[in-house]
Formats: C-alpha cells, sequence, structure tokens
C-alpha cells in the first residue's frame, strides 16, 4: 500500500503534492442570496450548520470575520439610485443575528452597490456609485453626453461605535482621460496614459447588463485586498478588465496622480482584460463580463496571481475561472511603452462546468483545489485536474469558501469544527520516537534511518503545515505553539503517528 493510501486507511485526508492526490471538500461555504434576509454557513454535506437571520435583505456579499460575526452589504429600504446588486448600506451581525454596527452609504448623488471586501484592520471597502450630470460629463470630454451618468468610487468605512465612517475614498472620476474635445478637461493621447481611464471607451448604458437603463457606465462589480502591496483589484464588466490601484495614498494623494508606495497616486497601477480601452495592441482576454477578482492567497498554489471569473472567455463563449501573474516590480508593474500589460493571456484556467453571464465567485485552496460559485447555477469544488470532489445546489450571487481553520469558524462552531482532529488514529510504536517532546520547534526522530523516509506533519484542524524526506531531524521552530500529528513512514511500511506538542 503506498504512502497516500495508508493516510487515507487511518482517516488523515490531505493532499501532499498539488498535482497528485485530491482532497474532497472539507470545509465551509458562506452566502447570503440577493434580496434574502438570511445568511447561511453550510458543511461538506451540505448541511446549514449555522444561519443568521437578518433585518435587512442582502444586495451581494457576506464575509466572515475572525470572531464568528458576518459583514455584509444590505439593501437600504429608502434608496434613492436604483440598479444592479443595490446596496447603501453595510452591516456586522453577530452569531444570533443583532446589529454590531452599520453603515448607510446612500443618498441621491451616492450610493454603494455589489461587493464589499473586508480589510485584515477590520475596515471595509465598498463599491459606489456618484451622479455625475449630463453637463459635467461633457466638460469632462465624453462625447455626447444626453443624461446623468454613475461613475465608480471606493470607499473605506472604519466602525464608529454603532456606526461607521469613512477614512479613506478613491474616485475614477480623478483619472479620466480624452481625446475627443481638445477645449475641455482631460485631453490628451490615451495611448501615451495607460494610467488613465478613456472616459469614451465605454458607449451605452450598464446597469442591469451590457445595455442597461441606468447610469452604471462601468459597473465595477468586485474587488480584493492585497494587504502585503497594499493594493486593491476590481473588476469592471463594462469595460472588460480589470484594475490595480494603489490604497497607501492619503484620499487627497489617491485624487491626484503622485504618492503612495507606488509613486503614481491614485492612477491605474496595472490593468488586464481589453488593451484596445487605452490605445494598446493585443487580444482582449476579457471577451465580456468579469466578476470576483481576487488575489491568491500566500502558501496556495499560484501564490500571488489574480484570479478571476471571465463569464464568456472560453470556447464558444463559456464561463472560465482564470488566473494571471501580474508582472510585478516593486509596488509598480512592468509595462513596455506602446505596448498592452503583460501578460498576454491567461496563466491558468478551469472550464466551468456551468455557464453564467452574471456575478460568480471563485477561490483557490491551500490544497491546491479550486472552489467555485456560479450563479444562479451550483457552487462546486475541482481538484487540480479539474476533476469535481464537491457540490452543492444553490448558486447564489456570490459565495464565499472557509477552510476548516479560519478563526471565524471555531468561533462558531467550536474547536476542531471540522472534527478533523479526532479521525485522527493514533497507532503507537514503542520503537520510533520523537524527541525532546515537548519541544521549542527542533526534534530528532529515533527508530528509522533517513532512507526512503517521508515525515507529514498537521495542525490539530487536519491542514497539512510541513513536510520533511529522508532526514530524521525536524525543524519545526516556523510553527506556531500547540498540538501537531507528525505522519511517519519508511519505505513501504505502515504509517507511524506520534503527537508534538510545541512550546515557545
Amino acid at each position: 500500500m503506498n504512502y497516500l493510501n495508508q493516510l487515507i486507511s487511518i482517516g488523515i485526508f490531505f493532499l501532499l503534492t498539488i498535482s497528485s492526490f485530491a482532497q474532497s471538500f472539507d470545509g465551509y461555504a458562506l452566502y447570503n442570496k440577493q434580496n434574502s434576509n438570511t445568511a447561511y454557513l453550510i458543511d461538506k454535506d451540505g448541511n446549514i450548520a449555522h444561519s443568521w437571520s437578518c433585518a435587512d435583505a442582502a444586495n451581494y456579499a457576506v464575509s466572515l470575520k475572525d470572531n464568528g460575526n458576518i459583514v455584509r452589504g444590505a439593501k437600504y429600504n429608502t434608496n434613492i439610485l436604483n440598479g444592479a446588486a443595490i446596496g447603501g448600506k453595510v452591516q456586522e451581525i453577530n452569531s444570533t443575528g443583532g446589529i454590531v454596527w452599520e453603515f448607510i452609504y446612500s443618498s441621491s448623488s451616492y450610493c454603494s452597490h455589489h461587493d464589499i471586501c473586508l480589510m485584515p484592520n477590520g475596515n471595509v471597502l465598498l463599491t459606489a456609485w456618484e451622479v455625475k450630470t449630463a453637463a459635467e460629463l461633457t466638460q469632462a470630454g465624453y462625447n455626447n453626453a444626453t443624461s446623468d451618468k454613475w461613475p465608480t468610487h471606493i470607499i473605506e468605512v472604519q466602525q464608529n461605535g454603532t456606526s461607521g465612517q469613512i477614512v479613506w475614498e478613491w474616485h475614477i472620476w480623478d483619472h479620466l482621460i480624452q481625446d475627443h474635445d481638445a477645449s475641455k478637461d482631460n485631453y490628451g493621447i490615451i495611448a501615451n496614459n495607460p494610467q488613465l481611464m478613456d472616459i469614451n471607451a465605454i458607449s451605452g448604458g450598464g446597469g442591469g447588463g451590457p445595455s442597461g437603463p441606468n447610469g452604471d457606465w462601468f459597473h465595477v462589480n468586485g474587488l480584493d485586498y492585497n494587504p502585503t502591496l497594499d493594493q486593491i483589484v476590481f473588476s469592471s464588466r463594462r469595460s472588460s478588465e480589470i484594475y490595480i490601484i494603489d490604497h497607501s495614498t492619503t484620499t487627497a494623494e489617491a485624487a491626484g496622480h503622485t504618492g503612495g508606495n507606488s509613486g503614481k497616486g491614485g492612477d491605474f497601477l496595472y490593468r488586464w482584460g481589453k488593451p484596445s480601452n487605452y490605445g494598446a495592441p493585443g487580444s482582449q482576454t476579457i471577451t465580456a463580463a468579469v466578476h470576483d477578482p481576487r488575489w491568491i492567497l500566500s502558501g496556495r498554489p499560484n501564490a500571488g496571481y489574480i484570479q478571476f471569473f471571465n463569464n464568456s472567455g472560453g470556447t464558444s463563449n463559456s464561463s472560465v475561472v482564470d488566473a494571471i501573474n501580474p508582472p510585478l516590480n516593486g509596488y509598480n508593474y512592468t509595462l513596455t511603452a506602446g505596448q498592452a500589460y503583460g501578460p498576454a493571456a491567461y496563466d491558468w484556467r478551469h472550464n466551468c462546468l456551468a455557464n453564467s453571464s452574471g456575478q460568480s465567485a471563485s477561490d483557490r485552496m491551500s490544497n491546491g483545489n479550486t472552489f467555485i460559485n456560479v450563479s444562479n447555477q451550483y457552487m462546486y469544488e475541482v481538484d487540480s485536474n479539474g476533476t469535481q470532489v464537491w457540490a452543492y445546489s444553490d448558486g447564489p450571487a456570490k459565495a464565499f469558501r472557509y477552510e476548516c481553520d479560519h478563526p471565524g469558524l471555531a468561533a462558531l462552531l467550536g474547536p476542531d469544527p471540522c472534527g478533523l482532529a479526532t479521525g485522527i488514529h493514533q497507532i503507537e510504536e514503542n520503537s520510533i520516537s520523537l524527541f525532546p517532546n515537548p519541544s521549542t520547534g527542533i526534534l530528532s526522530l529515533k527508530g528509522v534511518s533517513d532512507s526512503e523516509l517521508k515525515i507529514s506533519v498537521f495542525d490539530v484542524y487536519g491542514k497539512l503545515v510541513s513536510q520533511i524526506s529522508n532526514n530524521t531531524s525536524l525543524d519545526l521552530s516556523h510553527l506556531s505553539s500547540g498540538m501537531y500529528y507528525v505522519a511517519i513512514q519508511q519505505g513501504d511500511d505502515k504509517v507511524i503517528n506520534k503527537k508534538v506538542s510545541l512550546i515557545r
């Protein structure tokens, strides 16, 4: 029996390498369907592990905090503006459905909509509209402005007691260019200014789709935050692009063209999907709608790539999940003058098992699997070979996948929320020992040689945290204090499990 099969035989179901064996879904999925008052956390068997009954209907997205509360976008009941995924409110809800705090962002001249992003500091990013009149559009160089339009802006909201306050904001209105009318604002050569948005690149309406009736002109629908780079990525359905901006700026710097880690203020640091939007040659790689851009997290396959739902980017306009490795150079991105931002095509792709023209989401898991939520269809997970290992019948606008070691799960469901630690059988062998135990991190393994030796270390949630081959010395000093399970195999022998306590 090979090493993996022996691990499976004692109840450890973890992926040892991304390319070899699949782990079935083990964790939880969180979602709140649009216009529904109830958020659900479901387990791997599709059972409802927890639910939140909320006073307000959801508009789009919901996230789990480390304390077990959820943060969600909600529909404000007196919104004046109206459009796809209208929100107007963000809320933190505790485990019993009580409102911890909420912030209303809705008036006749602005309103939050679509996505939210929970930041490590507890603040929340929101996408929002702001109304610009036909006269303002004309002065900005828009060609044939006949009615109001609602360009995008992004705000960062910080909890302030039971409410919130804006602590940072960015407006696309401050970063426009046009070559239509030299007598108007923002006039310039578009091809020489890829850091700016051509105000005339997108024609028509925007709200509910390619030609919606309202002023949602760029139709920004998703965003994510990278705390290491202090940058934001967002997607625009109507421009068929994703964009990166610098969050390290002040609000004043975000309105200009200098400042921040990048030195570029609030200008685009990177964009990808449709080079013709900025007068560059190259193929359009996002053919129509795009949703849910996100950086793949550190420690996961393709970490640092940006992954997104490319609604019709596949064969015969099928839906795909694409990932690209942007040409990062410090806090900026490499660009050859007169060319399009690289890469020329996606670096990784999953051909979705169902199609959607709207919304949807995906995420890469630490074991190499990919979670996909196809709106109005269903959510599922595939292994690194594209084989489906889990599915759930509901297809909300957006769903989120949480692995077993997420602190919010333990806060809601108790220690070991997936029951993984109790599923690891301890097969004790007096002839094999690890010492010292407890240890500060440096251990020696006795009773085996270093030939054909395989060692895998799991935390109490069953997550693979370290692997060693052909070495009887173990350096676990990079791990936090706590209990760990060490699976040991010599050649084709059976797997032996030991417990180790790390102390600091």
